[in-house]
């Protein structure tokens, strides 16, 4: 075997050995209804996992967010509503664990951010916009001969 295709056979046992864990990190669970498995699939979907905060607990593959996934498919299982789950996870979590916090007087700045920060943003827009529009008065004939002088001491207006 030449070494080019030894390195090639090393290089593709090794990347086949890093896409192993990723096999590993598929869930086979079961559900007695379709209705359940649907079910499941829209909790895991609009709850937020906490150790990665820009997905939710279908989409990570954190630890705690593997135990959260674990824990909604027991209690679907149980028969826990998805209100009593939503109320478990809020009760554990925070409403940080919603990807939809309701409108409370706690939750009342996150939602209310983004509309500061865009009045902000336009009132900082429109007090530049106003400021470039101000025009400066003509200079008379005496300032201009100034200025001209100032600009270019040789010549002579």
């Amino acid at each position: 075997m030449s070494p080019a295709h030894a390195i090639v056979s090393l290089a593709t046992v090794v990347l086949f050995g890093l896409s192993l864990p990723s096999l590993a990190a598929i869930e086979s669970l079961e559900f007695e209804t379709a209705g359940e498995e649907s079910r499941y699939q829209k909790m895991i979907g609009q709850l937020r996992c906490l150790v990665c905060q820009n997905q939710n607990l279908a989409d990570s593959n954190a630890d705690l967010a593997k135990d959260l996934r674990a824990k909604t498919y027991q209690m679907i299982r149980s028969g826990a509503s998805d209100t009593e789950i939503v109320d478990f996870m809020v009760t554990r979590y925070g409403d940080f664990v919603l990807y939809r916090p309701p409108l409370r007087g706690r939750t009342i700045l996150l939602w209310g951010a983004p509309l500061i920060f865009l009045l902000i943003a336009l009132t900082v827009f429109f007090y530049t916009l106003r400021r470039r529009r101000i025009v400066a008065e003509p200079l008379n004939r005496e300032q201009q001969s100034r200025a001209a002088k100032l600009l270019d001491p040789g010549r002579h207006v």
